[in-house]
């Protein structure tokens, strides 16, 4: 019986199970209720569910400058120079005050989410930061140095401000951490609110909110951009995104799940486009096509739309460098690739017809285990362009096999830095739009794999390249449950924006 065992062997055996089994625990008996007062036993919860590992008696810290500790374990408002003071009263807290008041409490909005705003959308990442539940929001690096690690700021935190109640500070402007409040809406979904929105006022008014926010956003002044197009865009997202005030609503979101035979690994990349910016897609794949869905959009194409598809059942062989410098022979090659697209999406559908007894007969059989999507505009080649431009699907994937690439002459890139081997290349399509997201087409394009890390596309016809760079932060939390749960979450930000 559990009964007869010694309290310190019980102590070990409750540590051991779930902090949420335990409460049950404590209605056996008193003796358990006892045992399960042990400090022991929350803390090791802690740590083991959610990664604390702050001693609560020894969290004096020192030396540290104010912007580490702005956001983490200390109040930035008590201090003398460099040394820090501990505002709560952590030393007569208890563990298990951590576990059900903070972290058990907090728990569903662990993870990665993507907070509704408008067309730009964006990228945050809830975590566990100590004894502290902080909620970052990651930024790109600035234009067009996607290379850069990410950048990151806080939006909102969640502590232990007395033994038995969380505090929610919103932590957006510059004059420190003021009352905020979280509330879970539903599963899957949180929003925030600021109590104490002046702070995130300015003494200049709105010209020094928008410099500074400039300074951040873009690394420049409004003077050093040139171009009028680009100032009248960044001037709409300051308006658009500032009005919110960090009110917003946020909904969940997976990192991809990766499959042996992926291409390369799925995850997050920096991408370039154009006036737009920096922003940031998620590369899935699905089979014979992969896909880049935008986390971080613009007025053009919105956060949660599929930016890129790439058909990675044709393989695109491309010409020598002297001959790829000419913009005319990469359309040439690519809309001979479009035209067989097209042709075995129209054999395949004839033969889907003639298996169901409706329809002519094909004089083709389709393509065995080919699943091509149909793709509209273009003018058709002649047959010759088609044969020759023809990849073949099953050659191999040469990974590691470099070959010369540059860019055609006259197509524009934000970054010309980038890199000037590629491994392999395949046709695909990309998603351009006008303002407002209005009348929406996919065109052709190439996506160029150029390393485990960074891939390009160069879309047609807007004579343009896209350069990617793998975000190499770790994320948790951030799994899908399944696969059907990330295709269901792809189809629920796209949908909001569609």
């Amino acid at each position: 019986s559990l009964l007869e065992l010694p309290p310190e062997l019980l102590v070990e055996i409750f540590a051991s199970l779930p902090g949420t089994d335990l409460p049950s625990l404590a209605q056996v008996c008193t003796k358990f209720r006892r045992i399960l007062h042990t400090d022991t036993i929350w803390r090791r919860r802690c740590r083991e569910e959610y990664g604390v590992c702050e001693n609560l008696r020894k969290l004096d810290i020192t030396g540290v400058s104010c912007r580490d500790v702005y956001a983490k374990r200390i109040n930035p408002r008590v201090k003398s120079g460099r040394f820090m003071k501990i505002l709560p009263d952590y030393e007569h807290m208890e563990y298990r005050d951590v576990y059900t008041c903070l972290l058990h409490r907090y728990r569903h909005i662990l993870g990665l989410w993507q907070p509704d705003i408008g067309p730009y959308g964006g990228l945050l990442n809830v975590v566990v930061d100590g004894l502290f539940i902080i909620g970052w929001m990651y930024l790109p690096p600035h234009d067009p140095h996607v290379d850069d690690p990410m950048r990151f700021k806080p939006l909102f935190r969640v502590h232990l401000m007395e033994r038995k109640s969380a505090t929610v500070e919103c932590m957006y402007g510059h004059r420190g951490p003021h009352n905020g409040h979280i509330q879970i809406v539903k599963k899957d979904e949180f929003s925030t609110k600021c109590n104490q929105t002046d702070h995130h006022r300015m003494s200049g008014g709105r010209q020094e909110e928008f410099r500074t926010w400039l300074r951040e956003e873009w690394g420049r002044t409004l003077e050093d951009i040139f171009h009028e197009h680009m100032q009248e865009l960044i001037l709409m997202k300051f308006i658009y995104t500032s009005q919110y005030d960090n009110c917003l609503t946020y909904r969940r979101i997976y990192l991809p799940p990766s499959h042996p035979d992926d291409l390369i690994r799925p995850g997050l990349f920096k991408g370039t486009y154009g006036s737009h910016g920096l922003e940031i897609v998620m590369l899935s794949f699905h089979g014979k096509r992969a896909r880049g869905t935008k986390i971080t959009g613009d007025p053009n194409i919105p956060a949660g739309q599929q930016t890129v598809e790439i058909d990675l059942m044709h393989r695109i062989q491309l010409p020598d460098v002297e001959s790829l410098r000419s913009f005319t022979e990469l359309s040439r090659i690519v809309l001979g690739v479009r035209e067989q697209v097209r042709q075995e999406q129209q054999r395949q559908e004839s033969g889907a017809q003639d298996g169901e007894g409706h329809g002519p007969q094909s004089p083709r059989e389709p393509q065995p285990g080919v699943e091509l999507p149909a793709e509209k505009g273009g003018e058709p080649v002649d047959g010759e362009a088609v044969a020759e431009a023809a990849p073949a699907p099953e050659q191999p994937a040469q990974s590691g096999q470099g070959q010369p690439f540059v860019l055609p002459v006259g197509v524009s890139s934000r970054n010309e830095d980038y890199p000037r081997t590629c491994r392999m290349c395949f046709y695909g399509t990309g998603l351009i739009a006008g303002h407002g997201f209005t009348s929406p087409e996919r065109t052709p394009g190439v996506f160029i794999l150029f390393d485990e890390d960074r891939f390009g596309f160069i879309w047609l016809e807007l004579k343009s390249f896209s350069l990617y760079s793998r975000v190499r932060a770790t994320f948790r939390n951030a799994e899908a449950p399944s696969p059907q749960a990330f295709e269901e979450m792809l189809k629920n930000i796209q949908s909001l924006t569609s």
